[in-house]
């Protein structure tokens, strides 16, 4: 397995402006290598991290550090979760939007077609419909919209009316390769090499209705402003145009902030070169105004 590496932690922790007594979140988990790194520059703080992942509560239970609490629970519950440790303003909060790589490289958890797994795709797996789930229910209408706006899928009708047809007859896949299989099949043109696998911007979809992150996203980051103090900041590393979106409208049209980053911060060529998968990351910053 890769070494988890994570994304933009120099300019992360740059924008954070982390102040050792000061209150932080990490609205991410995942592996854990942006909470070290915070960690390790507090002194008298506190850091709370979110996932809800439950392979990521057992990855935290390793960090024995006094300032550290870990929260299973998705983003979208930031406001809720603080209250009930007593923790009314922080100083800063971080996003490292998307899949991690660890659920990526776990084949079971059904995220990649590279590898035979159910088609789950859920960040808990023990909440919610998987994406099989969604492919036997949704109708078409609503399966196409889903390809369209979540993946950007071009061919999202013709897509949906191949899904709904499978499933009417008995043999819709319900294992990712086969799936894969299936999308590649129907948008493969002969001939033509494909920069990126076919099936990539379906999954994608699959992903994001399936954990409703884009929603989840928006009542995340209206939460978090809401509890930063003044010249408190949030930062946002996103990984595909939907999330970046929401994040750049975010930060430019909420009046509470002051916008730090005039264009996205990228990774370096040294980062890139000893962590390919951080050529999409954009790095956003703002900063809450004085009320």
């Amino acid at each position: 397995m890769d070494e988890h590496i994570p994304v933009l932690l120099t300019e992360s922790l740059e924008y954070l402006a982390i102040r050792p007594d000061g209150i932080y979140v990490d609205a991410t988990f995942g592996a854990g290598g942006h909470t070290r790194a915070i960690l390790s520059r507090l002194n008298g703080g506190r850091l709370v991290a979110f996932d809800a992942d439950p392979q990521a509560q057992v990855r935290a239970a390793a960090i024995a550090h006094p300032a550290f609490t870990f929260v299973q629970s998705n983003f979208r519950e930031f406001s809720t979760a603080l209250d009930r440790l007593g923790i009314e303003l922080i100083d800063g909060v971080l996003y490292d939007l998307g899949v991690s790589s660890m659920q990526f490289d776990d084949a079971s958890r059904g995220f990649s077609f590279r590898e035979s797994a159910p088609l789950d795709m859920r960040m808990n797996p023990g909440a919610g419909q998987s994406a099989y789930d969604i492919l036997m229910t949704a109708s078409e209408t609503e399966l196409a919209d889903i390809f369209f706006h979540y993946g950007q899928e071009r061919a999202a009708r013709r897509i949906a009316r191949a899904i709904v047809q499978r499933r009417q007859a008995g043999t819709l896949p319900q294992s990712t390769i086969e799936f894969g299989q299936m999308i590649s099949g129907l948008l493969h043109r002969p001939g033509q090499r494909e920069r990126i696998h076919p099936a990539t911007r379906v999954f994608q979809a699959l992903r994001i209705a399936v954990n409703d992150e884009l929603d989840a996203l928006r009542d995340s980051l209206d939460g978090a402003v809401g509890r930063l103090r003044t010249a408190g900041r949030v930062v946002a590393i996103s990984f595909h145009s939907l999330e970046d979106r929401i994040v750049k409208h975010k930060f430019r049209e909420d009046e509470r902030l002051d916008v730090i980053t005039r264009k996205p911060v990228s990774a370096g060529d040294a980062e890139l070169e000893r962590n390919p998968r951080a050529r999409s990351a954009k790095l956003r910053a703002a900063q809450r105004k004085a009320s």
